[in-house]
């Protein structure tokens, strides 16, 4: 098991790793509508904010010599049921030609007031 905490992305503000690489497969924690450059949360409408977290779980996963068309599961949190059409519009354009396993969790708030959170599971080898 690797512990995985890139250069280009926020570092882990809780206690959690960033990713872990295990038996070919990179786990990524969930990630949040946050620039990994400046920091700033992007709190604009829900199309900002799940291509800035398809962007971060790409970042992440291209470090470590995956990309999202390696993505096996997602996992996508949502703060409103109402957003599901846009996500998943927004998931087509990412994820052209692949489908990977994929669950949309409808929830009351999420981290900061924010509208969705992502995590994956990708092939790494």
């Amino acid at each position: 098991m690797k512990y995985i905490q890139t250069k280009n992305s926020l570092k882990a503000a809780g206690h959690y790793s960033q990713a872990i690489v295990h038996n070919g497969l990179i786990y990524v924690s969930g990630q949040l509508p946050i620039n990994p450059n400046t920091g700033e949360k992007i709190n604009g409408d829900i199309s900002q904010q799940t291509r800035r977290v398809l962007d971060n779980l790409n970042t992440i996963l291209e470090e470590v010599g995956s990309d999202l068309q390696q993505v096996l599961k997602l996992v996508i949190y949502i703060s409103d049921i109402d957003m599901w059409d846009t996500v998943n519009d927004i998931c087509k354009e990412y994820f052209i030609d692949h489908k990977p396993v994929r669950t949309i969790v409808p929830t009351r708030e999420l981290h900061f007031g924010l509208k969705i959170e992502v995590d994956c599971i990708a092939i790494c080898e």
